[in-house]
């Protein structure tokens, strides 16, 4: 009797169920923060990001870039954790429904910039000697102070802007490789910050554009201070450099030049039946109005005596005429109000009934021909048919 009343009182059930359910629950939260932190970390791979086919692009251009050995999530998410895992849960379900819907195939961007925190975690901008090419002034102090983000300048150093080219459409996807994103990244003006970026930029918020603003020198390249380089030699140039023309007088032009830009590089690989007709030095003359404001003078070759000699100076060397005119066009160009069928009209017959309104000179509907009119006619092809 004695024994029995020592004997402790068994435990309640419930205090077993609950060890029991604590202890699953523990196990359970660990292998879930296990697995989810395992996925969490394969997921911030670049390798991950490289498994996707879509991602050809982004992935040859980054492995083509400076960034190469930069993770990709450096850049593109928030470091901290719980973002960093709302991030990739919406980006999920967001190329879930692209290929659910079909809509996979637009350009991939990504819906905002990279932050200055992301550059900065590497880039001490306080610290860092920025040695900008030839005499171009860059004062990233400035820039800064103005709250100019880092990626308004340098938003294609790690992919080339190529979903501004519009290369990463998925017809397109199978023509990437890595030789192709070694292409994308070779040509420079997608990945510094060229001229349009300044002009563009100073000009949305009226800063100076002259040259003086950017650049130490000058800026007159040696061949300009030829004496020979007005009247002569500017225009041999202009046909075997005409790009590098542009890169300066088209900002010196009043109006939008189009068609003499340099075909990309990458554009001739993608596209291999592309057949763009590229513009000339003849072109440019007319439509730049820093080149017309002079060319649609009149020279001092074309004074006096000049109509009657032209169309044999013409016949030796019609490419000089075409620096001013358009020899084959019909109508009248937009800068140069002279060109051949302004005099040399194909007809003035009843098959061309508006002649007298393209004439230069008003001519009444009973006007009869003058030794005025033989100042440019001819007068025995005239008197042909005009007997009196």
């Amino acid at each position: 009797m004695e024994e029995e009343r020592n004997e402790l009182p068994a435990p309640p059930k419930f205090r077993y169920k609950l060890f029991k359910y604590a202890t699953l629950t523990v196990l359970f939260l660990a292998v879930f923060l296990g697995l989810g932190f395992t996925g969490l970390k394969a997921t911030s791979s670049s390798k991950f990001c490289a498994s996707c086919h879509e991602m050809k692009p982004e992935v040859y251009t980054w492995q083509a870039s400076t960034h190469s050995e930069v993770d990709c999530t450096n850049c593109h998410t928030d470091p901290v954790f719980k973002k960093l895992a709302k991030d990739k849960s919406k980006d999920l379900v967001e190329q879930l429904k692209n290929h659910s819907s079909g809509t996979s195939a637009t350009p991939i961007r990504m819906p905002k910039e990279v932050p200055d925190s992301a550059c900065k975690a590497c880039h001490d901008m306080s610290k860092r000697q920025v040695t900008a090419s030839g005499d171009i002034i860059i004062p990233h102090d400035k820039h800064m102070e103005k709250e100019i983000e880092c990626t308004q300048c340098h938003s294609g150093i790690a992919h080339g802007k190529i979903a501004d080219r519009k290369m990463t459409y998925q017809t397109d996807l199978e023509k990437w490789a890595q030789e192709t994103g070694k292409v994308a990244m070779s040509e420079m003006k997608f990945i510094r910050p060229d001229m349009d970026t300044c002009m563009e930029c100073h000009k949305a918020r009226k800063i100076s554009t002259e040259c003086k603003t950017c650049h130490s020198t000058g800026m007159v390249p040696k061949s300009h201070k030829n004496d020979e380089f007005a009247i002569k030699t500017h225009g041999v140039l202009a046909s075997k450099e005409l790009n590098k023309c542009n890169q300066c007088h088209k900002y010196m032009s009043k109006d939008k030049l189009e068609g003499f830009e340099e075909v990309s590089v990458l554009n001739k690989y993608l596209s291999t039946n592309s057949q763009s007709t590229q513009k000339n030095q003849y072109d440019y003359a007319k439509e730049n109005t820093f080149c017309s404001d002079c060319h649609s003078k009149r020279p001092a070759s074309h004074e006096s005596g000049f109509i009657s000699q032209h169309g044999e100076l013409a016949n030796k060397n019609q490419n000089i005429c075409k620096a001013c005119h358009n020899i084959q066009q019909t109508s009248t160009p937009n800068k140069n109000k002279v060109n051949c069928s302004s005099c040399h009209q194909s007809s003035h017959s009843k098959n061309n009934p508006r002649w007298r309104g393209n004439h230069k000179i008003p001519i009444a509907p009973d006007q009869k021909p003058s030794d005025y009119c033989y100042t440019c006619h001819v007068k025995d092809r005239c008197t042909s048919c005009h007997k009196n």
